[in-house]
């Protein structure tokens, strides 16, 4: 006979956390706005004519897991087709590859941008709302002195890494006491460096999910952090046919293009963008300190990276990093 109070759960009842594969690193070779396609085969050209040397750098300096072994390093490239479908994948597409391919380079995944906002999973009709999901496990880390009085980010829509500026409740002229107090960035090194996200704009039933969040995903997914009821997600397609559709809808939220590829997950992900892109990626780490991740994936990622001898941060936001290149 059990205690009072105790729970028995079948087994099979509960959700089985899919295993990833990893690559050592997940190298991003770019990220372009429909506007950048719009600008014709010469942009896309002097893009990655400009990415090579800091990709090849990238790989060199990649620590290898053992003496004498190579790194496993996937690339990957996201189309922004959330904000914006000004051409077709049978029109963008083969360029992007085209001019990838001319400057010594190999795009191994795709991605689609509206894929972090939703995705569906291989063999399973529902799609998984993969910023709903991301958005449902922020857990706002309190600053010192923090009352509580303003309404939590699920609410608001806005994560911050520190203190407001608190709201003023009565007028000066009632409060000699109350005076302006600035922002403070909780883990401030000297000096505050104060960031304010906002992640979402518009109704709850219609939101449009802010560039910041969708690529805080974006790193989520490449980090292999990602999972719906057990399910790994997104999970690349083979794509091998190179003929592509008139419909955005119709392609699946992540490519694989190489079958040779290395595994597009990894245990760390370095990204070269343009450095417009800057003020995003330091809203995005703001995000991925607060996500709170599945304990049972954080074990997976622990012990496999163990078991290759590689030092993987525990902190999600030291996982992820970046190169801006001049002039890109």
């Amino acid at each position: 006979m059990s205690d009072a109070g105790t729970a028995f759960r079948e087994t099979s009842a509960q959700p089985r956390t899919e295993s990833v594969p990893f690559s050592h690193l997940s190298l991003e070779l770019g990220h372009l706005y429909m506007e950048d396609f719009a600008d014709g085969p010469g942009r896309l050209a002097r893009h990655f004519t400009a990415v090579r040397p800091w990709v090849e750098a990238v790989r060199a300096g990649a620590v290898p897991p053992a003496p004498g072994r190579r790194p496993r390093i996937s690339t990957c490239f996201l189309v922004d087709d959330y904000f914006s479908r000004l051409s077709t994948p049978a029109e963008l597409i083969p360029p992007l590859l085209d001019a990838a391919r001319a400057a010594g380079l190999t795009i191994d995944y795709l991605a689609r941008e509206s894929g972090c906002a939703t995705t569906a999973a291989p063999g399973h009709q529902d799609p998984s709302a993969l910023a709903e999901s991301v958005l449902h496990r922020l857990v706002e880390s309190p600053p010192p002195g923090s009352t509580g009085y303003r309404p939590p980010v699920g609410r608001t829509g806005w994560l911050s890494n520190g203190r407001r500026t608190p709201s003023q409740r009565v007028s000066p002229a009632l409060d000699a006491s109350d005076v302006w107090q600035p922002p403070r960035e909780t883990l401030a090194r000297g000096h505050s460096v104060f960031l304010d996200v906002e992640l979402w704009d518009g109704p709850e039933e219609r939101r449009t999910w802010s560039c910041a969040f969708l690529a805080s995903v974006w790193q989520l997914a490449r980090l292999g952090l990602l999972r719906d009821n057990g399910r790994a997600v997104p999970v690349p397609v083979p794509w091998e046919s190179g003929v592509f559709p008139a419909d955005w809808d119709a392609l699946p939220p992540v490519l694989r293009l190489d079958p040779r590829a290395a595994p597009f997950t990894a245990y760390g992900t370095c990204s070269v963008l343009p450095a417009r892109f800057l003020p995003v990626e330091h809203a995005v780490r703001v995000v991925l300190d607060q996500v709170q991740i599945e304990a049972a994936v954080i074990e997976q990622v622990t012990e496999r990276s163990a078991r290759e001898g590689v030092t993987v941060p525990a902190a999600v936001a030291e996982r992820v990093s970046y190169v801006f290149p001049p002039g890109l």
